[in-house]
């Protein structure tokens, strides 16, 4: 049971990067580049600390608790920036940061 959460996480982890490194680099191709200046700063930030979390949790780390709420955390921010904005890339990320910090939860309470 837990190294099935552990695999969700790590998953949702990864698809959570992919997603916030698309947002970010098409952010950067918007027109309206100051209205998402706080969207591709969290999108960077949580793509880096949901690598970390996907690296650290395959790794089995001792901390898998405090990084995994990290994570959750950096996904909620990243999450409630993307949604004010109507671009795809910011929706498709959104999601998969809400997807994240489910995961990143669950992974929590089955610890």
């Amino acid at each position: 049971m837990i190294q099935e959460k552990y695999r969700e996480c790590i998953e949702a982890c990864l698809a959570c990067m992919n997603a916030c490194n698309y947002c970010y680099v098409s952010s950067l191709k918007e027109y309206e580049l100051a209205m998402l200046r706080e969207c591709i700063r969290l999108d960077r930030e949580c793509a880096d600390i949901c690598a970390f979390a996907a690296e650290a949790l395959s790794r089995n780390t001792l901390f898998a608790l405090e990084i995994s709420a990290l994570c959750a955390k950096a996904c909620d921010a990243c999450a409630e920036e993307c949604e004010k904005h109507s671009h795809d890339h910011c929706r498709q990320c959104a999601e998969a940061c809400r997807r994240c910090a489910e995961a990143c939860r669950q992974m929590i309470g089955a610890a």
